[in-house]
């Protein structure tokens, strides 16, 4: 049957937590790629890699034209490949994350991928570590490196998995799920209908004020994500 709802999941701290081992490896990436050690880390909540990058290339002082981000997301590839098996250890998926999407994945018509600030290669393998990525087309994601501005990203992924599918996917059939302000924002401005998810550092609170309608604690209940989905398959 032809998709008729794309649900756009965030990665971090929605659907699995990397823990201190996640500053490791960013930190690893960041001497690799610069030959500097990693002294302080900017906010990175809900903000795309190669903003991340940039703020950290200030805050130590070097010039981003001497070290462009390719190079960076080389490194960081490098050193999550090489890490995977400690991430399984130390990482974890969030509560009710896999259920979540194992429920959704038995909905007919939903097509379940993801929208992150992360490296394409980098959320594969996050994804991978806790065996959340079967239940995900990643092939029409949209990543970091994709657009500088996180809510293009949106549209973004409802092109690829449009021309992927055969299917129109817009406001009312697009379901976005993420944790900060930021993924708020995106599905705000980029076109998405938006279930914010207090798992990572922003309380329901904080998600509400910046302009969330529907906050779940965490991904204990699915029942407000299959009944999100449910209306565009009967419309």
């Amino acid at each position: 049957m032809t998709p008729t709802a794309l649900v756009l999941w965030d990665v971090d701290l929605t659907l699995m937590q990397a823990g201190p081992l996640g500053r490791e490896l960013y930190a690893a990436a960041f001497q690799r790629a610069t030959g500097r050690r990693m002294e302080s880390f900017p906010p990175a909540a809900g903000r795309l890699d190669q903003d991340i990058f940039r703020d950290a290339l200030a805050a130590h002082r070097l010039d981003a034209s001497d070290h462009p981000f390719p190079r960076f997301a080389e490194a960081l590839t490098a050193v999550y490949t090489a890490g995977a098996d400690e991430l399984g250890r130390q990482g974890r998926a969030l509560p009710g994350a896999a259920e979540a999407l194992a429920a959704l994945a038995r909905v007919p018509g939903v097509v379940q991928t993801v929208v992150t600030g992360n490296i394409a290669p980098v959320a594969r393998i996050k994804l991978a570590a806790f065996g959340l990525d079967r239940f995900l087309d990643l092939a029409v994601g949209a990543y970091g490196p994709d657009d500088h501005v996180r809510a293009h990203l949106v549209g973004m992924a409802q092109r690829r998995a449009g021309a992927r599918y055969g299917a129109r996917f817009d406001l009312r059939s697009t379901l976005l799920v993420g944790d900060t302000p930021h993924d708020v924002a995106a599905a705000r401005i980029g076109g998405a209908r938006m279930i914010a998810v207090a798992s990572g550092r922003y309380t329901e609170r904080q998600l509400r004020a910046a302009g969330a309608t529907a906050v779940l604690p965490d991904l204990n209940d699915v029942r407000p994500l299959l009944r999100a989905v449910r209306p565009v398959r009967r419309g």
